[in-house]
């Protein structure tokens, strides 16, 4: 199973939007981006609403009939490892391998001494063909890569045989993620990532790594627009140089996550896949439940009503709804309108305070961010929540495609 070469993962917290979500991907076709949907839901976001990967599996292949879509596609077993995997082995055939509680532990001194002693072949300067400078790579560099991310690699390996034991060679894609960690790698620790991924016979055909910067979810990129660039380019050029030196598979690309609304970087992407002719996989997910709650608001009624209590809930719940995802919302509480405030707020305001539009006065970031993490409030609403999504799909669903074909696809897949 080979990935295509470019692909997007939708994330859909509540498997209502898989049409609406398709259909963008099918308008951006007619323009020229053939980019395939990856449908993705983590084992928290399971736990948290009470479904299952197959209704995920469901979702994509009813979105795929209705609308005759005829390319591929894909249901990601997102962010999982050894505890949790076989719950998605039957509704899955994309593994994103999330090895960051590994990182940073050390594997065995045998170990890594046998992978420094492998690499010692690089130690001087290395010289990657579309990265201006060369690398100087000391034993050392070698050493401090293999204490890092070693340990980490083998367990990816660990987890990709098992389904592999399961699913049979060749039946699924694999990512591994290198993305939740503290600090982002270096070209020199990612060339030594991707070479242990060969060793352990891993056939990886997206990696996630760490870029500098905060990827805050559901907004912009925050931190230094060209040094993102720099690095994004780096690792494109240092990709293809890996693919020949490693024997990794042809079209290994990078994967970003927490992709969805990082606006300001997705011009350089877009200038790096086309001058490398290079694909990318963009991670896009609590996005599609935010224009949920858009299209709620906007059309007014028992929407509104619901768009009200879920702040008021998750304003309430604050400490509880941001505790897990603490390392990647950046919310001021003094920003946060009080409950009492958006009560009397009309659908209009609702949507342009919730609505990505960083030109509109009314945006509020935390305001944003806060309902983006709190989904678990309409989880709790039950059917009220998923009768208002049939009653007002109309409206929700022109959301989902703007939102994703205009604000995602557009910018980063055709410039």
């Amino acid at each position: 199973m080979t990935l295509e070469k470019y692909s997007l993962g939708i994330g859909d917290r509540f498997a209502r939007q898989g049409k609406a979500q398709l259909r963008a991907l099918l308008q951006a076709k007619a323009l020229g981006a053939n980019v395939v949907p990856v449908w993705n839901k983590s084992h928290r976001e399971h736990t948290i609403i009470g479904t299952a990967p197959a209704d995920v599996r469901a979702e994509a292949d009813a979105a795929v009939a209705a609308l005759a879509w005829t390319d591929a596609y894909y249901v990601d077993a997102d962010h999982i490892g050894l505890k949790n995997v076989d719950l998605f082995l039957d509704a899955s055939d994309f593994f994103t391998l999330d090895v960051a509680d590994f990182t940073g532990q050390s594997a065995s001194e045998h170990d890594i001494r046998g992978f420094v002693d492998r690499h010692r072949r690089y130690v001087g300067e290395l010289s990657v063909p579309g990265i201006a400078t060369g690398f100087a790579i000391t034993a050392e560099c070698v050493e401090v890569a293999a204490r890092k991310y070693l340990l980490a690699v083998q367990e990816a390996g660990r987890i990709y045989r098992h389904v592999e034991s399961a699913k049979g060679a060749g039946s699924f894609v694999t990512e591994v993620s290198m993305d939740e960690t503290d600090q982002p790698q270096t070209p020199v620790e990612l060339l030594f990532i991707l070479s242990a991924l060969a060793e352990e016979d891993l056939p990886a055909q997206t990696i996630a790594p760490k870029f500098t910067g905060r990827f805050n979810k559901g907004v912009d990129y925050v931190g230094d627009v060209a040094q993102f660039a720099k690095e994004f380019e780096e690792d494109v050029a240092l990709l293809r140089f890996a693919i020949g030196e490693f024997g990794l598979p042809a079209n290994l690309k990078l994967s970003v996550h927490s992709g969805s609304d990082k606006f300001s970087i997705y011009g350089a992407m877009n200038q790096a896949i086309r001058r490398h002719d290079a694909g990318l996989h963009l991670k896009t997910a609590g996005t599609t439940w935010l224009e949920e709650l858009i299209g709620l608001a906007l059309a007014g009624g028992d929407g509104l009503r619901i768009a009200r209590d879920v702040y008021r809930s998750a304003l309430d719940r604050f400490d509880e709804l941001c505790g897990p995802y603490a390392a990647v919302i950046d919310i001021d509480p003094a920003g946060l309108p009080s409950p009492a405030e958006v009560a009397g707020w009309g659908g209009e305001e609702y949507a342009a305070a919730l609505r990505h539009d960083q030109s509109c006065a009314a945006y509020n970031p935390s305001f944003r961010q806060l309902l983006h993490v709190g989904y678990k409030v309409a989880a709790e609403l039950g059917v009220r929540y998923l009768d208002a999504l049939a009653e007002f799909e109309g409206v929700i669903a022109a959301n989902v495609t703007e939102n994703i074909l205009e604000q995602h696809v557009k910018p980063v897949f055709l410039g």
